[in-house]
C-alpha cells in the first residue's frame, strides 16, 4: 500500500481514481472530490477542509480525522466505511452509502446526515444539532446514541438501538420494525404513525406520545408528567411501570399501568375499537369527557 504522510492537497480531484492509499497527516484544502472513485482508502490523522472528499469510494478506513465546516457533503455513494475516533462539524454526510460502521463519532452539525443509507452499524455516536438524521435509511444497529438533532430516525426501517437519550420532536415517525431498548426519548409527538415499533425499558417524555401507531409494544417503560393524550388511534400492547397522566382514543389492544391520571374516549374513536385499559392492582381510574362517551 502507498502512503502519503505530511502532505497538503487542494483544488479539484487530486487524488482521483486512487487504490490501495493510505493518508497519514494529510490536510486537504479547499477545492472538490479530492478522494473521489477511489478503492481501498485509509485516512488516519487527516484534516479535511473541502468539499465532497469521499464520493464513489469502495472500502475505506478512516482514524482519528476531522472534517471542517468546509468539508460538508463528504461521504456520497460509497460503501464499506470504517470511521473511528472522529469530529465532523460539517453537514450533509453520509448519503446513498452501504456498509457503513462507526465508532466514537461525535457530529456536531448532524443536518440531514445518514440519508438513504443500508447497513449502518454505531457505537457511541453523538449527533448535536441539524435536522432529519436518518431519513429513509434501513438495517441499523445503534448502541449508545446521545442526540438532540431534530426530527430523528424518520421513515426508517430494520433499525435496533440501545442506550440512547434522544432529545428532539416529531422522532421515529413513519418507522417500520424498529425496537428501542434501554433509553430515555425526550421530546412532543413520538411514534406517530409507526408500524411494528418496539420499546423495552424506555423512559418517555413530551406531549402526545405514540399516537396513530399500528403493532406497537411497550415492555417495563415509563412516562414523565408530561405525557398527556397517549396512544391516540394506535393499536398496542402496552405494560406501563409508574403512572401516565392521561390516555386518550387508543384503538384496540391492551394498557397495562400501576397509575393512569386519566383515560379520554370520546365520540371520535368508533367501534370496532375495544381497546383494554387497567390498573395492574385492579383500581379505577377517571374517565374524562364523559358526555361524548360513546
Amino acid at each position: 500500500m502507498e502512503v502519503i504522510k505530511n502532505r497538503e492537497f487542494g483544488g479539484e480531484r487530486p487524488l482521483f481514481g486512487s487504490q490501495d492509499l493510505r493518508l497519514e497527516q494529510v490536510i486537504v484544502r479547499a477545492g472538490e472530490s479530492a478522494i473521489k472513485e477511489c478503492r481501498n482508502i485509509e485516512a488516519v490523522d487527516c484534516r479535511f477542509e473541502g468539499n465532497y472528499p469521499f464520493w464513489h469510494v469502495h472500502g475505506f478506513r478512516i482514524d482519528r480525522c476531522y472534517f471542517d465546516v468546509g468539508g460538508r457533503s463528504a461521504l456520497w455513494y460509497s460503501d464499506h466505511l470504517k470511521m473511528t475516533d472522529t469530529v465532523i462539524d460539517a453537514p450533509k454526510m453520509f448519503r446513498e452509502m452501504q456498509e457503513i460502521d462507526l465508532e466514537d463519532v461525535t457530529m456536531n452539525d448532524a443536518d440531514e446526515v445518514f440519508w438513504h443509507c443500508r447497513g449502518i452499524r454505531a457505537r457511541n455516536l453523538k449527533l448535536h444539532e441539524g435536522t432529519y438524521p436518518f431519513m429513509f435509511s434501513r438495517d441499523i444497529y445503534v448502541d449508545g446514541l446521545e442526540s438532540d438533532s431534530r426530527y430523528v430516525f424518520q421513515y426508517v426501517k430494520d433499525a435496533e438501538i440501545h442506550h440512547a437519550r434522544i432529545t428532539t420532536k416529531d422522532a421515529f415517525w413513519e418507522v417500520e420494525n424498529v425496537t428501542i431498548y434501554d433509553s430515555e426519548l425526550n421530546g412532543e409527538y413520538l411514534g406517530w404513525h409507526s408500524r411494528n415499533l418496539r420499546l423495552v425499558n424506555c423512559h418517555i417524555t413530551g406531549e402526545q406520545p405514540l399516537c396513530y401507531a399500528e403493532n406497537l409494544v411497550l415492555e417495563n417503560c415509563t412516562f414523565g408528567e408530561d405525557c398527556d393524550r397517549a396512544f391516540e388511534y394506535s393499536t398496542l400492547q402496552a405494560d406501563i411501570r409508574g403512572a401516565i397522566t392521561n390516555i386518550k382514543n387508543p384503538t384496540s389492544g391492551r394498557i397495562v399501568a400501576d397509575a393512569i391520571g386519566s383515560v379520554t374516549i370520546d365520540r371520535n374513536i368508533l367501534p370496532p375499537a375495544d381497546c383494554e385499559i387497567r390498573l395492574r392492582d385492579g383500581g379505577t381510574y377517571e374517565i374524562t369527557d364523559k358526555t361524548l362517551l360513546r
